[in-house]
């Protein structure tokens, strides 16, 4: 649709829905005139045959973690296979100035669907809320803005289905040990997403009455930060059975502590999924036995979405002929006896 008027009824027609897995093949053909069938009946499967041609303008934070640069990369690969996709990225920037003047420069070339990964939503809602009045359909990407005014679909991870899985993960472990003991190291807590992974994990013990969370420590999603914090744990806590790990990151620098201090006498649960990790849940030589996903290839179905409401299609496998309006991925748990699978979708 190249009028605006029509590109604004397409933004704000479509009904709520939610859905828990990862698009792996997005747009579908335009539904046939039919009135002999169903509609759902004339919504036909997904193909990635070109069609119509669409500029995805995309802006997403620096890529100060390895997270952030693999959303980077699986974004910038998956535009590239679609030959009726162009992409156009920002450099990413953490300044919500900075980034707010990205967004507008990707308004003002008219670019035809915007995909954004806020450094702050609360902060950037407004430029939000600014392209999706000028008829840009939005695909708010994991951080969401403070309404669903300002984006047509948002897609992200499940902070709180990470904790709950890990905290389930180390339960089931754990359930035939009499008086077990956990620890944490969580990551910033003045995020939002912090709060929501600690509480699934504690949400999830309440199940294992044998199971006490005896220590919490704060890191920052850094390999430094997890050293520093896991030697203090390490020190504070001569026994325990298991210990999450938020951020595979901080991971790293947890598994140092870990191995200078000679401990081998628990098991570990990472997050995130990244390709370290994986290596070493493969190797299974050591106290990390697996990691709950939040998978950066969201960016690359952020693509997917980007991509079918730019030609004005549906998801094929779906019923409707829009798109969702939120996309909440599931937090799978990656351990020795499926790593492999996962194995390609591992970040540096």
């Amino acid at each position: 649709m190249t009028e605006i008027t029509s590109r604004r009824g397409l933004l704000f027609g479509a009904a709520a829905v939610s859905a828990g897995a990862l698009l792996t093949g997005c747009t579908s053909n335009e539904p046939s005139d039919s009135k002999d069938e169903p509609a759902a009946n004339d919504q036909p499967a997904a193909d990635d045959k070109p069609g119509k041609q669409v500029t995805i303008g995309f802006a997403g934070p620096q890529a100060d973690h390895g997270w952030l640069n693999a959303i980077n990369d699986n974004a910038k690969k998956r535009a590239e296979k679609y030959s009726d996709v162009t992409l156009e990225i920002t450099e990413g920037s953490n300044d919500t100035a900075q980034q707010i003047g990205q967004i507008e420069t990707l308004i003002n070339k008219k670019v035809d669907v915007l995909v954004v990964l806020p450094a702050d939503g609360k902060a950037l809602t407004q430029v939000g809320l600014k392209a999706m009045r000028a008829g840009i359909p939005v695909v708010n990407l994991d951080r969401i803005f403070n309404t669903p005014q300002a984006y047509r679909c948002w897609i992200g991870g499940d902070n709180y289905g990470m904790g709950l899985n890990a905290g389930h993960y180390i339960g089931e472990k754990l359930k035939g040990k009499s008086n077990a003991r956990v620890i944490e190291l969580a990551g910033l807590d003045n995020l939002e997403l912090t709060k929501q992974r600690t509480q699934g994990f504690d949400d999830a013990l309440k199940n294992y009455p044998n199971i006490k969370k005896v220590a919490r420590q704060a890191a920052e999603f850094t390999v430094e930060s997890g050293q520093a914090k896991m030697a203090q744990l390490l020190q504070a806590q001569s026994k325990f059975d298991a210990l999450w790990n938020h951020d595979d990151d901080q991971g790293v620098g947890a598994l140092r502590a870990i191995e200078q201090a000679g401990r081998d006498d628990f098991l570990m649960v990472g997050g995130a999924g990244a390709l370290s990790a994986f290596q070493a849940i493969k190797q299974d030589d050591g106290v990390l036995k697996a990691t709950v996903l939040y998978p950066p290839t969201m960016a690359a179905s952020a693509i997917d979405l980007a991509r079918a409401l730019g030609q004005g299609k549906g998801i094929g496998g779906m019923a409707e002929f829009e798109i969702p309006a939120s996309i909440t991925l599931y937090s799978a748990v990656v351990d020795k006896t499926n790593v492999d699978q996962y194995m390609p979708t591992g970040f540096r």
